[in-house]
């Protein structure tokens, strides 16, 4: 945690407020504050189905001058109809008057269980004492960290500092996902914010760039959530950034997100391999994650992986499936460093050998190489245990 190199001019509280009666002292509840107006954008969820916290932040974004964002866990404020709406708006204007800005100026997040009204009495008392307790040290921080998590069992905070014109700006991200996540996005929560100087349009267009780069290009049951949302905020004073620094910043915060994507892959609910797809060699980009989320999405691909079975079969014909077009010898397939399928033809290998390799190793390693052109995707994925079957076969009962 000392680690942590914070952007500057923010600060963090994590607060609990008994939405899991079995979890009372469990925080549950964040605040997220810029000391002074800040671009923001956000990337959100495309499940038509969507919660009405997402519906209340879609509504403001891009602004030039929003102060943070409130998060509470526990409960997804989804499926919750109008009153869902006034309960999401209710804590946007209760968290703007805890830290003295305009209800509007605060964006709202939650996650958990879909299909149920938040305790209000609890919600108010817990963002006016989340107002009270913010801090910008590290120990704030990984209390808002902990406060957004479900069935994490880990936090995930990524920060980066990098050099642009020769002064040093700043990222800090932190983000929640272990289960219902497909592309698209997937229930995840991400928050970037940085010390830097952003225009907000060039804030929303980096957004969904560097959400395409990582948060939609991880899965672990394909499952697109209610309330997956991504937001950057970027409070740094002065001339925004342009051209050669805008680019150096973008890539920065591009790669802080692909950390974040693949700390919930690791943590999957119940996971006990983390997979990297790669696939290379098809017409363009677009083939290349089809096929690639079409083999992270398969239930007998990740199953085998579990079990340490190198039965390559399930990879290829997970493939075959995507909905591209090629011929069996267009394809070649890697498990690790080991060439099962060469230009459709499979090869001669040690079973145990390649056995061992996914019994040994939680990194796993597919690679698909194609001969149709240089379209490429990198994508995350984790495999399907006995335990994440009970954890959601449990999850409300």
């Amino acid at each position: 945690m000392t680690s942590w190199h914070l952007a500057r001019g923010y600060r963090y509280s994590g607060v609990p407020c008994g939405l899991r009666p079995a979890e009372p002292d469990r925080l549950d509840l964040a605040l997220v504050v810029s000391d002074v107006p800040a671009a923001a954008a956000g990337v959100f969820t495309q499940n038509r189905v969507c919660a009405a916290p997402v519906r209340v932040s879609r509504e403001r974004l891009p602004s030039a001058e929003a102060r943070g964002v409130v998060i509470c866990s526990g409960n997804a404020n989804a499926c919750t109809g109008a009153r869902g709406l006034d309960d999401a708006r209710r804590m946007a204007a209760l968290a703007g008057a805890a830290v003295g800005c305009r209800p509007e100026q605060m964006l709202v997040c939650s996650t958990g269980v879909i299909g149920r009204h938040l305790p209000m009495p609890r919600i108010e008392d817990g963002i006016t004492r989340a107002g009270r307790a913010l801090g910008a040290d590290a120990a704030a921080l990984d209390r808002a960290a902990h406060a957004i998590l479900t069935t994490d069992t880990r936090i995930k905070v990524v920060t980066q500092a990098v050099s642009v014109g020769g002064t040093e700006v700043r990222l800090t991200g932190f983000a929640k996902g272990a289960a219902m996540i497909g592309p698209n996005m997937a229930t995840m929560l991400a928050f970037v914010l940085t010390d830097a100087a952003v225009a907000p349009a060039d804030l929303h267009a980096l957004a969904r760039r560097a959400a395409d780069g990582s948060f939609n290009s991880v899965s672990v049951e394909g499952h697109t959530s209610t309330n997956d949302t991504l937001l950057l905020f970027a409070n740094g004073s002065g001339a925004p950034l342009q051209g050669e620094g805008l680019a150096r910043f973008a890539a920065a915060a591009t790669a802080v997100c692909a950390d974040l994507a693949k700390a919930i892959a690791a943590d999957a609910e119940g996971a006990t391999h983390f997979v990297t797809i790669e696939v290379e060699g098809l017409r363009d980009d677009a083939e290349a994650k089809r096929v690639a989320k079409a083999v992270a999405d398969s239930p007998l691909v990740k199953t085998a992986i579990f079990g340490a079975d190198p039965n390559w079969g399930r990879i290829v014909s997970a493939a075959g499936y995507a909905g591209v077009e090629f011929e069996e010898e267009h394809l070649s397939l890697w498990v690790g460093d080991m060439l099962l399928y060469h230009n459709g033809t499979p090869q001669p290998f040690d079973a145990a050998t390649a056995s061992a390799y996914l019994k040994n190793n939680r990194d796993v390693h597919l690679r698909l190489r194609f001969t149709l052109g240089s379209g490429r995707c990198t994508f995350w994925t984790s495999d399907l245990t006995y335990d994440y079957v009970k954890l959601n076969a449990d999850y409300t009962t």
